[in-house]
């Protein structure tokens, strides 16, 4: 069915308020934009990111009256745009341009609709859908590159944020013995919990609130895609559970953002150099 976008440009001070109001008034979708088009990473889950500029975004039915909504809303106060969607199959549209991705030198995501492109790579079915990453975000890219490279047979994995379970199914599929998944949101557990089952992958990984660890818990490999401000928070509980020895990897983080993340860690690990990919980075090392 054809749809009405309606784009109201405003600050984010008043973007949750407009928000409230495109709801009640029937928009059946609702989303945040940064007016300028910055790269902005996926929020924390549960946590609602706008930006200085933001543009709130309703999506209407077509036969929505367009004069009664101008009235109801008094868009006359903002700056704001009108305009017709083509009628598509969306879902359609969005699920054909979505391919398998290539990770490092043994790793394919890959979603279900599609066929797997080498059936002896390791591959990781992942859909796309509520929550939080699925590869085609730099920091995810990033961080499941650098799995591929490492040596993780045997070895048992934390996948600290793990949202949708990629990172930590990823390690599973590429040798690790056991993972530990660990969030915030309780939907991310579901998710991560749904994803291994999918991946048959089930009996090895762990998934905990992080409110809920176990006391001394530590891991060979520790991994955290989250933000430059929680990781520079959390650096003394994150830093703990990697084993003497043991390797971490960081991203989330803007490039700009890696020296002062970089402070936080480098008291207690030994870091190699800041990878970046399009204004994203990676940071790793080795505990001493």
């Amino acid at each position: 069915m054809p749809w009405i976008q309606l784009r109201i440009n405003t600050t984010n001070d008043l973007a949750e308020q407009i928000s409230e109001q495109l709801e009640e008034s029937g928009a059946v979708s609702v989303t945040f934009q940064d007016t300028y088009d910055n790269p902005v990473f996926e929020p924390l889950p549960g946590e609602t990111k706008l930006w200085g500029n933001t543009d709130v975004v309703g999506l209407y039915d077509a036969q929505t009256d367009i004069a009664e909504l101008q009235a109801i809303l008094n868009l006359d106060q903002y700056s704001y745009k009108i305009e017709q969607l083509e009628d598509k199959d969306w879902e359609r549209e969005w699920m054909d341009n979505f391919h398998p991705m290539q990770f490092g030198k043994r790793l394919w995501i890959c979603p279900s609709w599609r066929d797997i492109p080498d059936p002896n790579a390791v591959n990781v079915m992942l859909d796309p859908g509520l929550a939080f990453g699925t590869g085609t975000h730099p920091t995810t890219a990033l961080c499941l590159t650098w799995l591929d490279s490492l040596d993780l047979n045997n070895k048992i994995v934390i996948d600290y944020g793990c949202g949708s379970g990629i990172l930590a199914i990823a390690a599973l599929k590429l040798g690790a013995e056991r993972v530990i998944g660990i969030d915030i949101d309780p939907q991310a557990i579901q998710a991560s919990r749904d994803n291994a089952e999918r991946n048959n992958v089930s009996q090895k990984i762990e998934l905990y609130l992080a409110q809920d660890l176990p006391d001394n818990l530590q891991a060979d490999v520790v991994i955290a895609n989250i933000l430059a401000g929680p990781l520079k928070e959390l650096a003394p509980q994150i830093s703990k559970l990697v084993k003497t020895d043991g390797k971490l990897g960081l991203s989330g983080i803007l490039a700009n953002q890696s020296q002062s993340v970089c402070e936080a860690y480098k008291t207690q690990f030994e870091l190699d150099p800041v990878i970046e990919q399009e204004e994203w980075c990676r940071i790793t090392g080795k505990k001493k």
